[in-house]
């Protein structure tokens, strides 16, 4: 892949500036990661439409991200082309109580602007860093509670370019899943139905989740978030502790001791440091409970 000419090919399709090899610590939450071949910032469904054909065509690899929050990237980058649905693609429109959010807004954005007009539902998600399309694809929840249960209509665009929308009776989610995993489609926006509630109150609750992630989050260090899915009846993070894994540090990555299912980077951790307390974390917990922990982080780009 001539990299030069394939960001000029994509330039004229877009507004925002390709950038060539910028390293993916700069755009996870983790800031871990190698560059990235070509990054682009679509503003616009229009501009999906025209990029994403360009890339079928030409046989391109490509993987769309929003805040980062859920991935690990090699150290050695990713090749081919990062979409990045970020600040530019995050904008909301609402109605009363019913919300069409970009895929790039911070679904914690999102959750604040839902409780300041008393639509509730969203108070589980002020402190997850994710973006909406990110939220929705892996049906984001916490204290049982899950986006999911509030989507009323998926908009996006298909790998030939052409812009599809998908119903709630389309689409079924599970635990950290959803049936999107399964569709050729890039999310562009997020219909939400939302309860009536009251401020105060919407506040108030957002307020107590947020003092409980506090104390029991390593939020003063950069994370990817949960590391490993819960299994049935179980939490991952207590099992790790179990096997007597809290504070294990590899180069600058260390499991938390504050939350067992975080590992943190401490500062100049590299993806193998993180990848290889994975590992042994998942070796040690079997070994200790007979579980088979399954991360829930997403690995991407060249890893040994």
């Amino acid at each position: 892949m001539d990299k030069t000419a394939l960001a000029a090919q994509l330039q004229s399709l877009l507004s925002r500036p390709v950038l060539i090899d910028s390293p993916m610590a700069k755009h996870t939450t983790w800031k871990i990661g190698g560059p990235a071949d070509l990054m682009i910032f679509p503003t616009s469904e229009d501009e999906l439409c025209a990029v994403l054909p360009l890339l079928q065509e030409q046989q391109i690899n490509w993987l769309v991200v929003g805040n980062g929050s859920n991935l690990l990237v090699a150290d050695r980058g990713i090749r081919g082309v990062v979409i990045a649905m970020g600040a530019n693609f995050a904008a909301s429109q609402w109605r009363g109580r019913t919300v069409k959010a970009a895929s790039g807004m911070l679904l914690a954005a999102l959750a604040l602007e839902a409780a300041e007009r008393g639509a509730a539902g969203l108070e589980f998600a002020r402190g997850i860093p994710g973006s909406v399309g990110g939220a929705v694809r892996m049906n984001a929840g916490a204290y049982g509670s899950n986006i999911g249960d509030y989507v009323t209509k998926i908009d996006g665009v298909d790998y030939q370019g052409q812009r599809q929308s998908l119903a709630a009776d389309e689409l079924s989610f599970a635990y950290r899943d959803s049936s999107l995993f399964s569709q050729e489609l890039v999310v562009t926006y997020v219909h939400l139905q939302l309860r009536e509630g009251d401020r105060e109150t919407i506040m108030t609750q957002m307020k107590t989740y947020q003092q409980k992630r506090f104390l029991s989050q390593p939020l003063e260090y950069p994370s990817c978030g949960s590391v490993f899915r819960n299994p049935p009846n179980d939490h991952a993070g207590r099992l790790v502790e179990m096997a007597g894994l809290r504070g294990l540090k590899i180069g600058g990555a260390q499991i938390s001791p504050k939350h067992g299912n975080f590992i943190v980077n401490l500062g100049g951790a590299r993806a193998s440091d993180v990848l290889e307390l994975i590992r042994e974390a998942q070796r040690q917990v079997f070994d200790y409970s007979g579980v088979r922990l399954e991360t829930e982080v997403k690995m991407v780009g060249e890893f040994e």
